[in-house]
């Protein structure tokens, strides 16, 4: 992934965190490898980038958390809220737009023969 690429993921991450939870709750190391997974390894969220924006987006309201140990190791499940579900449905529809829009202006782009150099 070019500089560019890495930008445009940091730039989205906040919206790739919270519909990775949009289907339950999980801890940060499931966040991870939701993200990892369904991008083909384009994004990694090192636990320094990822906590703090999960922490971020707790004190903003958009996620609550909670500790468990259910498993013999204590972990700190998060989910979203009402407000984290309306954000995530307003940023989805933006992003689609965008999305549409770019899709549009770049297949001619895209279809064009390569340019001979």
């Amino acid at each position: 992934m070019t500089q560019r690429g890495n930008d445009l993921i940091r730039g989205s991450l906040d919206l790739m965190v919270l519909s990775v939870l949009a289907d339950g709750p999980k801890y940060g190391y499931l966040i991870q490898q939701r993200l990892n997974d369904a991008s083909g390894g384009a994004v990694r969220a090192p636990a320094g980038s990822l906590y703090p924006l999960l922490h971020r987006l707790e004190s903003e309201k958009l996620l609550r958390s909670r500790v468990e140990n259910s498993t013999g190791r204590q972990r700190k499940w998060y989910e979203l809220t009402a407000a984290g579900r309306r954000r995530l449905s307003k940023q989805a529809q933006q992003w689609n737009e965008l999305a549409a829009c770019l899709e549009t202006l770049l297949r001619p782009v895209l279809e064009a023969p390569p340019d001979p150099a």
